[in-house]
């Protein structure tokens, strides 16, 4: 049970990242608007050579599909309500008023790093009176930092990687394989909606979606309200294939080839995610994963033996502490269960203040063991991550994959 403090402290955050959704338009064109600065202040020759090549124009342009981005992301956060109840949103202003109290009695040096990187947030960015429906108060604004206006924007990619038809090569690499893994442990296909398939770390839910296809009972988990916001729309709200298009390489200028690969358009969703076959069992279930599996006090609420595979995609790397996420994996399978994993080792804490235990991939393997695994079927995938197919520059991960049974002792 919470207190009212943490409940405070949970509520305030979640509409913190409503903001950053909301101030991702004023953010982008004031980033925008650095590069008409800069062009002022280079000699008058350049400038017009400059001119003659299109390239204040293309600033516009960025303009006018900064401004599209932010009529999507805007309908995403539309109506917090749906998520929270009016005493959360209470909760969430009154979070405000301490967040502002804070910060008046804080030391002006704190903000300096703010002040001097983050993006004028001075432009108006008014909202329907329905984005709050349910509450009498008007919403009131916090400080939303470059990290989750960078957030935002890796919001945009997530859409391209998991919901577009751009993304299919990208989503083919690693969840082409992981689902045949799947159906070759389970081949019988009558069976499938009696096995339960954990999805941890699912972001925008695309591959839990896939699972749910072809029958298996498919649950998504998901910490962050970064994704879950954007799966919830895209899940619920979306009501034909392409719906909506979005221009989510328009933010940085460094290596791209033209202007038309980095002004295209990308739609989605490529499918209509309504379109699950009568009958399907597909959920998304928001919390930490180790507090949502782990051991429970009420027996009856416990998660142990009762899923029959476990797939986590880019997934692993998120642990503070590796050992306890393979041991929750391992309790939550059932006998005869099997974990599919594909990813890389980008410890998400690492040179963070939290806990980080940062291993190798044979120390991952040599721990799986350990708990109770045995470890098949691997094998490197080459991929990418949300990357830009047209891009001078792209990253590829030699992502681990492999199955995993658990060994009964």
């Amino acid at each position: 049970m919470l207190t009212d403090e943490e409940r405070r402290e949970e509520v305030t955050h979640f509409m913190k990242v409503v903001d950053a959704f909301r101030q991702y338009g004023p953010n982008a064109i004031s980033a925008n608007t650095r590069r008409r600065r800069d062009w002022y202040r280079i000699p008058k020759e350049d400038r017009e050579l400059l001119e003659n090549i299109g390239w204040k124009t293309r600033l516009d342009t960025v303009d006018d599909l900064i401004l599209e981005n932010a009529k999507v992301l805007n309908r995403i956060v539309d109506n917090p309500a749906i998520f929270m109840d009016d005493e959360e949103l209470l909760l969430a202003e009154d979070g405000v008023e301490h967040e502002h109290h804070r910060q008046a009695h804080s030391e002006v040096h704190h903000y300096h790093e703010d002040e001097q990187t983050a993006p004028n947030h001075s432009h108006s960015h008014s909202h329907s009176p329905s984005e709050l429906s349910h509450s009498h108060h008007e919403p009131k604004k916090r400080q939303v930092s470059p990290v989750d206006i960078d957030k935002v924007r890796s919001t945009l990619k997530q859409f391209v990687r998991d919901w577009s038809e751009e993304g299919r090569i990208e989503r083919d690499q690693c969840y082409k394989p992981m689902i045949e893994a799947l159906l070759n442990h389970f081949p019988d296909e009558s069976t499938r909606k009696t096995r339960r398939v954990s999805i941890p770390g699912a972001g925008l839910a695309r591959l839990g979606w896939e699972v749910a296809f072809l029958g298996f009972e498919t649950q998504c988990n998901e910490f962050s309200h970064y994704m879950l916001l954007p799966s919830y729309y895209v899940l619920n709200e979306t009501k034909h294939v392409n719906q909506h298009t979005i221009y989510p390489f328009i933010h940085s200028l460094s290596n791209i080839v033209g202007s038309e690969s980095l002004l295209r358009g990308i739609s989605f969703p490529d499918i209509l995610p309504s379109s699950l076959p009568p009958g399907s069992n597909f959920s998304m279930v928001a919390g930490d994963f180790e507090q949502l599996f782990g051991v429970k006090e009420h027996p009856e609420e416990d998660e142990a033996g009762k899923w029959d595979a476990v797939m986590t995609c880019f997934f692993i790397d998120t642990a503070k502490n590796i050992v306890n996420y393979l041991r929750v994996i391992h309790r939550i399978l059932a006998p005869g269960g099997v974990w599919i994993n594909c990813g890389p080792l980008l410890w998400h804490w690492e040179n963070t203040d939290d806990i980080s235990i940062e291993v190798s991939l044979e120390e991952v393997k040599a721990l799986a063991t350990q708990v109770g695994f045995e470890i098949k079927n691997e094998h490197t995938i080459n991929t990418s991550y949300v990357g830009d197919e047209q891009s001078m520059l792209g990253y590829v991960y030699k992502a681990a994959f492999w199955t995993a049974t658990r060994v009964e002792r």
